[in-house]
């Protein structure tokens, strides 16, 4: 494992201003963890492989774009930024910001942000504000405040985070020694598909390391991808993906057709049923994260996608911890006994 920076490691790759000061949290370098009886139930007879990106800094993939936004900040002297978020977004800017010394302002729906993710925004010590609006109506005035103060736009409308994001498509091919057949991964605002083609593409031109078909996935109740239109009031389990008018959709659909996969969408039962059989495999994620192998196991399901002597990686793309409302609502009461060895062992031992 590289103890270098993600921008050092990969500097020569990255279109980076001159001005760029490296603020980082040691982000990268995320496990490509092999899943093969997750294989098995899928089929068999294919390498399924999940890129964890829940084991960055702040617990999601935000934190490879968020060094290279918030360096790229300090370097011209920005001494404030903002964002939108459904959660994560608002975590990465907060740390990445508290790391360089500089003010974090982010702006989130009202009610529509987990508990795990708003937590990290004000312990990370960011002036958040709820808007009673959703994350599209927050991203609108964020541009806007943007366009009138000396203020640095960090989300995924930023070039430079797409920079910082699609390093993860690099580290891909350079474990494997070549580009997967498939990638599947969680669509929301469309930030971070966009980034892994323009990765495995740059890549592909200079290590000769091919290119994978993109499945990109939404989630049923927040799916404008694939409905064709905007969703006025998205509704999904899924908060991270959440989102009516992904910022870069246009660039996903590019992406999705230009490598001859698709932008497919699955409902939360399917979501929270994969987020489930992950977890069996001791790979907790966030429900969103699940999103993109729920995607994969539909089309295999289907006949869609025949995996058979392929090589399969899903992007899970953030930690459990971050959004664990769902699985607190539904577990039960842990079991209650007395302080005896006996009674224990009849808790244990009965079938």
């Amino acid at each position: 494992m590289s103890t270098q920076p993600l921008l050092h490691r990969y500097r020569s790759f990255l279109d980076l201003p001159s001005h760029t000061q490296i603020v980082t949290l040691s982000e990268g370098n995320t496990p490509l963890i092999p899943m093969p009886r997750l294989a098995e139930q899928l089929g068999g007879k294919f390498e399924l492989y999940v890129k964890y990106e829940g084991l960055n800094p702040t617990g999601s993939f935000k934190d490879r774009g968020m060094t290279a936004a918030i360096s790229e900040a300090v370097g011209r002297g920005a001494k404030t930024v903002i964002c939108a978020s459904t959660g994560n977004t608002a975590a990465s800017a907060a740390a990445y910001a508290a790391r360089a010394g500089l003010r974090a302002v982010v702006l989130i729906p009202q009610g529509k942000v987990a508990a795990g993710k708003l937590a990290g925004a004000v312990a990370y010590g960011a002036q958040v504000i709820q808007i009673e609006g959703s994350f599209d109506d927050a991203l609108h005035l964020v541009v806007e405040i943007c366009q009138r103060h000396p203020i640095a736009l960090v989300n995924s409308l930023n070039p430079y985070r797409l920079e910082g994001q699609k390093t993860a498509a690099f580290e891909i091919c350079d474990a494997l020694g070549e580009a997967p057949d498939w990638l599947c991964l969680p669509v929301g605002n469309a930030g971070n598909i966009t980034s892994y083609w323009m990765g495995f593409r740059q890549y592909d031109q200079v290590n000769q390391s091919g290119l994978p078909h993109v499945l990109g996935v939404q989630a049923s109740g927040a799916a404008p991808l694939v409905l064709g239109h905007a969703v006025d009031h998205p509704e999904t389990v899924a908060t991270a993906i959440r989102i009516g008018r992904p910022a870069r959709g246009e660039q996903a659909l590019q992406a999705a057709e230009e490598s001859g996969g698709r932008i497919i969408a699955v409902s939360d039962e399917q979501i929270l049923a994969m987020q489930k059989t992950l977890a069996c495999e001791g790979v907790w994620v966030e429900p969103a994260s699940a999103a993109g192998l729920a995607g994969f196991a539909s089309e295999v399901a289907a006949g869609r996608i025949q995996p058979k002597g392929k090589r399969i990686v899903a992007i899970c793309t953030g930690h459990g911890l971050k959004d664990p409302d769902i699985v607190v609502k539904s577990m039960p009461a842990p079991q209650l006994l007395a302080v005896d060895l006996a009674t224990l062992e009849e808790a244990i031992l009965t079938p």
